[in-house]
């Protein structure tokens, strides 16, 4: 196999376009050529000599509106940044972990603490410069996607959390809808948050992707996001759906965090979930499940909804929520289903009910919904 690790982003870029998969953007080149600038001063990082720490690599912070092709340059930069170790995730799933290193910490007794690894001299019972240790051994250069603050919990220890880490030497580099400025916007305590955004515009440079082109709009204009009924036809549809409305990311995992319990995301990509019908309202999730979706995602894609009636009454309801949930939070919805919204509960108990749903999903595929501005909230 050749060995492509010195291939710029610039250069990957140029190539997907060749390849007929992106359309060329100038405000995107623009984006890949920073990152390419990023790239080098990482190579060039261990070149002070062996007896000389390497100063810290001042990282990138590129923010714009939805659609504009963010993760897939987050994607191309991570290949090829000649760096090791090096991590890329979603933000929500990096605090997940984060929480928990702090409160593994917290559990051990003061002999367990001095014997750790990830000890740091005089950090005393604050868990925060162990977790930062024990996170910059994994990881010289973090990558995170989907950098937003919503909770509180997270929003009260960035500060102290990305000053250790940068002390660490990490080099970070994060893709966002907002600039730093307006992050965590209206959130409780927000005073106590703003020492973070200073922190943060210290150590990476902020940089506004500009192109005027929202390309998950354009395909969610340009194709059906409504695939039925059910079958090989409408899989391969929504497939080809999502690798043209991520712009072919790579899908990640991510955990979110819904009153202290933990929401899988199997699949997410560019500000994009997908679920399965059975993942979603199968399960015991109810309200507050759906509203932290909303409030993370501006697309779902949801696979395989059946045919509702009083057998599935328990499903069916939770569906009613959800899509109440993302119509409120103006979620672009894709879905596979076994019948169009009219005729996905044809009778029975709770039919009549469900007709608000339906008209709500067929709302949901028009023009004037696709324009709509997603909404996010904080503390959820």
């Amino acid at each position: 196999m050749a060995d492509d690790s010195n291939i710029s982003v610039l250069d990957r870029y140029e190539a997907r376009i060749a390849e007929g998969l992106i359309d060329a953007d100038s405000a995107q080149a623009k984006a890949a050529a920073r990152l390419d600038d990023l790239a080098r001063r990482l190579a060039n990082k261990n070149k002070g000599g062996w007896f000389s720490k390497p100063a810290p690599v001042h990282g990138l912070y590129m923010w714009g509106g939805v659609g504009r092709g963010k993760s897939m340059l987050m994607d191309l930069f991570f290949e090829a940044a000649p760096v090791t170790p090096k991590r890329r995730v979603h933000f929500h799933e990096f605090m997940g972990s984060v929480h928990d290193m702090l409160g593994e910490w917290r559990k051990l007794d003061a002999s367990a603490r001095k014997r750790s690894q990830w000890r740091v001299k005089g950090a005393g019972d604050d868990p925060i410069a162990p977790a930062a240790k024990r996170i910059a051994s994994g990881a010289s250069l973090l990558c995170f996607d989907e950098f937003q603050v919503t909770q509180i919990a997270d929003a009260m220890i960035l500060s102290r959390l990305f000053e250790a880490l940068f002390d660490e030497g990490v080099t970070v580099v994060a893709t966002s809808n907002r600039h730093p400025d307006d992050l965590y916007t209206d959130g409780i305590n927000r005073p106590l948050f703003l020492p973070f955004v200073d922190i943060l515009k210290a150590n990476c440079d902020v940089f506004e992707l500009t192109s005027d082109r929202d390309y998950r709009l354009d395909r969610l204009s340009e194709a059906p996001v409504w695939y039925a009924p059910l079958g090989p036809e409408a899989d391969t549809a929504l497939d080809k759906a999502w690798n043209r409305l991520t712009l072919g990311a790579t899908p990640q995992h991510c955990t979110l965090k819904v009153k202290g319990r933990k929401l899988e995301v199997s699949r997410e990509a560019a500000g994009t979930a997908r679920f399965t019908f059975e993942e979603l309202c199968a399960r015991p999730l109810g309200a507050r499940d759906y509203h932290t979706i909303g409030a993370h995602f501006h697309t779902v894609f949801l696979e395989g909804i059946p045919l509702l009636s009083p057998e599935n009454r328990n499903e069916a309801a939770r569906f009613v929520m959800l899509i109440d949930e993302l119509y409120e939070a103006k979620v672009k919805l894709v879905a596979s289903a076994a019948a169009e919204p009219d005729a996905l509960y044809p009778s029975g108990d709770g039919s009549f009910e469900f007709q608000r749903t339906a008209s709500r999903l067929h709302e949901m595929r028009s023009t004037e919904y696709f324009a709509e501005a997603h909404k996010q909230v904080t503390d959820v």
